[in-house]
């Protein structure tokens, strides 16, 4: 049976995504992000579904996305009792209804301009996997402090040992939705990004599109020694996985 595009008189169907937003303590970006997500979803002409997955938020910000699914196409994931990226991730990949998922900060440091960009190429089925990266030409940091870039640069090299992209712990990304499934089964730690390219196999065709990834301006940021212990710990895990394979 033909398409809806095969059959004159009927229009084009929009490709689904589904944008992923992990939040704990948003409340002071939520609004302008789901705002910009929607917009750059409508001119580009996608049929987009947002999922807020939430770890037990006390400012404000339920209430806030809750504000948005009344007239949007916003859905709020509450989690409680229950924290970590990764697995956040998760729960809105399995709550998803699109092929393609959109994984994202909520924090404004990733553009919501660039969502066409990273999924245009698995759309048409020429990449498996997008990510919107500091670290190849045209990428940016504008406004970091040298201490921030330092580290970063340091995390992402330690990353590098395992896996060939530039910025794997970049943390936006597009990627088809069995894949980070598949990748999420074994997953330990808070960079989900980083657990798709290396557990996704050699055969992953991944890609890199340049971002300017900006520092937040509102909010707490969420790094902390805890993460940094946990993203050490992935690292190691994620190493014998590599020997192994």
């Amino acid at each position: 049976m033909g398409s809806s595009a095969d059959k004159p008189g009927l229009p084009e169907r929009a490709p689904s995504v589904s944008v992923l937003v992990p939040t704990l303590d948003e409340a002071d970006n939520v609004d302008r992000l789901l705002g910009g997500i929607l917009e750059h979803a409508r001119a580009a002409s996608l049929d987009l579904e947002v999922i807020v997955i939430d770890d037990g938020s006390r400012d404000g910000t339920r209430e806030i996305v809750r504000g948005w699914e009344r007239d949007h196409p916003v859905t709020l994931l509450c989690r409680d009792g229950e924290r970590g990226l990764a697995t956040a991730v998760l729960a809105g990949a399995a709550r998803a209804r699109s092929d393609v998922v959109v994984v994202m900060d909520a924090d404004l440091s990733h553009p919501p301009e660039r969502i066409p960009d990273l999924v245009r190429p698995v759309l048409d089925g020429s990449s498996d996997m997008v990510i919107g990266s500091r670290y190849v030409a045209g990428g940016s940091t504008p406004g970091w402090p040298l201490s921030r870039r330092i580290v970063s640069r340091a995390a992402a090299g330690a990353a590098r040992m395992l896996v060939s992209a530039r910025d794997p712990l970049s943390g936006y990304f597009a990627v088809r939705r069995d894949i980070l499934v598949a990748a999420g089964r074994e997953a330990t730690g808070w960079k989900i990004g980083l657990e798709v390219l290396l557990r996704g196999g050699r055969g992953l065709r991944f890609l890199e599109v340049p971002i300017a990834f900006t520092d937040r301006t509102a909010g707490r940021s969420k790094l902390g020694p805890g993460v940094m212990i946990a993203y050490a710990r992935q690292l190691a895990s994620l190493a014998v996985v590599r020997m192994r394979s």
